[in-house]
């Protein structure tokens, strides 16, 4: 089995642009993921020597460079995450969705130097032109979608006709990392109380019991934000979680590794 630790460093950016939640006490949640937050993730996975996959927004990179550049000097994987954290349907043309893409290239390569292979859409959606768009790219791997639930796939230019049959497209080149809204911390962890979705420590039991039924020759993909795992208490939970995994014999991997495969 293949774990792969991946993180979406937000940051601010999700805020700024969803109606009615660009507010001061919003913004301090993303000033937490990227000032407390990524740094307590940073040392955790040092002190346990795990190599991640860091999907960062290029507001994220320009407006937080430091735990950004830290990011890059341990080794981890930088890959895209829109420059604004737009979802891509959310976009008027494929020209604006384009110049969104192409700019958060642009901040990744001041980052690291070079263009990022791997890609991961905000909210974990598509529009019509972003496979078209991630191949003009050179992109060469997707950890947005969720066809498979542990097994790599192509992506595909599939078609979805509101009356007729639906047609799964030509496969491409990309390769997906497939996630699952089950093994992401956001929906469960984001919020507290009456708005949780069941007990902290039973987000980590479910992602154990998924791990255990998953099969051998799996990959095992969580998806983590930095402001919302980036707890002592969380992340005390997440290393008992990788302490489980270790003794099952997985090996830990970045998305670009699961797809080079």
């Amino acid at each position: 089995m293949d774990v792969c630790l991946t993180f979406d460093f937000d940051a601010v950016s999700p805020w700024l642009h969803i109606e009615g939640r660009n507010t001061p006490t919003n913004r301090s949640r993303g000033r937490y993921g990227a000032e407390v937050g990524a740094p307590n993730v940073l040392d955790f996975l040092a002190a346990r020597d795990l190599p991640a996959t860091w999907f960062v927004p290029g507001h994220t990179i320009d407006s937080f460079p430091d735990p950004c550049e830290r990011v890059v000097a341990e080794g981890h994987e930088v890959g895209h995450h829109g420059w604004s954290h737009t979802p891509p349907g959310e976009y008027d043309s494929r020209e604006a969705e384009r110049a969104d893409i192409e700019r958060g290239i642009e901040s990744i390569e001041r980052l690291t130097g070079s263009p990022p292979a791997g890609y991961r859409s905000p909210s974990w959606d598509y529009s019509e032109h972003t496979v078209d768009l991630l191949v003009e790219f050179g992109f060469d791997h997707s950890s947005s979608g969720m066809a498979r639930q542990y097994e790599p796939y192509p992506v595909r230019r599939d078609d979805a006709p509101a009356d007729g049959p639906y047609d799964p497209g030509e496969a491409t080149d990309l390769v997906e990392v497939p996630v699952s809204w089950h093994r992401d911390d956001y929906p469960p962890l984001a919020f507290s109380g009456s708005r949780a979705r069941m007990p902290e420590a039973a987000v980590f039991e479910d992602w154990r019991a998924q791990f255990d039924h998953a099969p051998d020759d799996g990959v095992f993909v969580l998806t983590m934000h930095p402001q919302v795992i980036g707890r002592e208490d969380r992340l005390a939970r997440l290393g008992a979680f990788v302490e489980h995994a270790r003794d099952a014999g997985a090996r830990f991997a970045t998305t670009g590794d699961i797809a080079g495969r």
